[in-house]
């Protein structure tokens, strides 16, 4: 009897689970960390999940099946390698150039043998989850394998995110994330924020968004909805973000913020033991210095790089440093390298004090769930907001990657593992980010559960998803308003003129009937 039940509950769950398709596009290892967290919880819950993705499991997870798309890390990488000039480049000119990696990436998803064979199925899934970042193209596997639309940002709330379901973004007090400003702007800044908004509205709508429609027309021919239609039809935005990590700002009911999925909740992972003898020997503590997974440490200019380890052979502390070289001819004597590292075990040590860091989302998150203090040397997108936000939190002071010198770099050092604020500062940070009353990843499946259940849950959608640029701000009302206010004003002129003219005649003509009578 017991083993027809647990034989009947085995079934049952089989027939309870949804399946899912995922598509994490980017060759970014930080991007696909996001993904790959919610696409574990997926499969843990009882869901099967198809990932397409250039970064096939090592280690096969149960449900989780992958669609390997190598072709991508070839067209991330000329990209990548464009780093260090792009970072030299405003704001302005560097949206363009993220836009252009977006098309590149989308196409080149489209063009990996292991999609058209996935395309050409005669199959539907339960739910499309697809990144957001710069290629709504992709948004077209939902209809065409019959599913809702479900979207995940490994960043914050964009432009390119916001709009799929109408979250309002005034920009009298919400910074774009490309900018570095916090939520209490100037007059200057809010109309550089504002001025940027509309740039990037512009841009997007006359230059990038037309660039993927042609690519959803040639992907998709059998789709019934048009492009824009498709993507206003956006079931649920889950964002790769925590109020407490930002500022306060509106969100659409189908706007959820799950940020901190990939970061482990539960007792760090025993380090290696070269690691954790380094670590534990070390008399002052120890800082941890990565610069991410787009960019190499040992690509910087002979200068920079100097620099760097100018400063760090004259600090008291041992450094871990990721650094894509085994060993280099200048090492200091205190510096650890390696080209991978725990990241999140080792800054859950007590002993690392500080986390030298590019400024990326992710690596902020773990500094903040850990209570480290950061010095940032931002390169790309949002980090330059990420940092500005740490030095305006005061957990993390900013180094300009332009203006890095040893003396600059080595003051930045000294300042953030002296002054007790600013660890002081990253633990109260860290309570708050870690008192929700779910973890990220629950509320994530929780929530995509939710839309697969209720079928889209149409619900959600926020009328403004179907208003033009004119209705969504009320210009026809506002222009026939004024219009109207127009007619009464030019009605009143001219009847008061009217009446000004009347009273002239009539007082000047008993005058002249007087003059005429003497």
């Amino acid at each position: 009897m017991h083993w027809l039940l647990l034989l009947l509950a085995a079934f049952l769950g089989q027939t309870w689970g949804y399946s899912y398709l995922m598509v994490s596009h980017t060759a970014s290892k930080s991007h696909h960390t996001v993904g790959f967290a919610l696409a574990k919880g997926l499969a843990a819950a009882g869901h099967e999940v198809t990932l397409i993705s250039p970064f096939p499991q090592k280690k096969p997870v149960k449900n989780l099946i992958d669609v390997d798309t190598p072709n991508i890390i070839t067209a991330m990488g000329v990209h990548k390698a464009r780093i260090l000039e792009n970072a030299k480049k405003s704001v302005v000119w560097r949206y363009p150039i993220i836009s252009a990696m977006g098309l590149d990436l989308t196409n080149a998803l489209f063009k990996a043998p292991a999609v058209q064979e996935i395309l050409a199925q005669n199959r539907t899934f339960d739910g499309v989850i697809c990144e957001t970042f710069m290629n709504d193209a992709h948004y077209g596997f939902a209809e065409h394998f019959g599913a809702p639309l479900i979207a995940f940002s490994s960043l914050g709330a964009t432009g390119w995110t916001s709009d799929l379901v109408g979250t309002p973004s005034p920009a009298s007090y919400v910074p774009h994330s490309l900018l570095r400003f916090s939520d209490r702007m100037n007059f200057w800044e809010r109309a550089q924020n504002l001025g940027f908004q509309v740039y990037e509205f512009i841009y997007q709508n006359l230059v990038n968004l037309p660039r993927h429609e042609v690519l959803y027309k040639k992907y998709f021919p059998n789709n019934k909805q048009d492009f824009y239609e498709m993507r206003r039809n956006t079931a649920l935005v889950l964002l790769n973000n925590h109020v407490s990590l930002s500022n306060p700002r509106p969100y659409s009911p189908n706007m959820i913020e799950v940020g901190g999925m990939h970061v482990n909740r539960k007792a760090p992972k025993p380090l290696p033991k070269n690691i954790r003898e380094f670590i534990e020997g070390a008399e002052h503590g120890v800082i941890y210095f990565s610069l991410g997974s787009n960019l190499n440490s040992k690509d910087l200019p002979k200068k920079k790089r100097k620099a760097i380890v100018e400063t760090l052979r004259n600090l008291k502390y041992r450094v871990l440093w990721k650094y894509e070289e085994e060993t280099f001819e200048d090492k200091p004597e205190n510096v650890f390298v390696s080209k991978w590292f725990p990241q999140d075990d080792i800054l859950a040590h007590e002993k690392v004090i500080a986390f030298i860091t590019h400024g990326g989302l992710l690596s902020t998150m773990e500094s903040i769930y850990h209570g480290k203090p950061v010095v940032g040397i931002p390169f790309f997108g949002d980090q330059f907001m990420n940092m500005a936000r740490a030095e305006q939190s005061g957990y993390g002071i900013t180094v300009k990657y332009a203006q890095l010198t040893a003396p600059l770099f080595r003051s930045a050092i000294d300042r953030i593992t002296s002054d007790p604020s600013y660890r002081e500062r990253a633990k109260v940070m860290s309570n708050q980010f870690r008192d929700q009353k779910e973890t990220p990843l629950e509320r994530a499946v929780y929530w995509v559960e939710h839309v697969t259940r209720q079928k889209g849950a149409r619900y959600l959608r926020s009328a403004c998803q179907d208003l033009n640029f004119i209705q969504y701000f009320n210009l026809d009302v506002l222009a026939a308003f004024f219009f109207a206010l127009s007619l009464v004003l030019i009605f009143f002129f001219h009847t008061l003129r009217f009446v000004v003219n009347k009273v002239r005649s009539s007082l000047s003509k008993p005058t002249s009937l007087k003059k005429k009578t003497n």
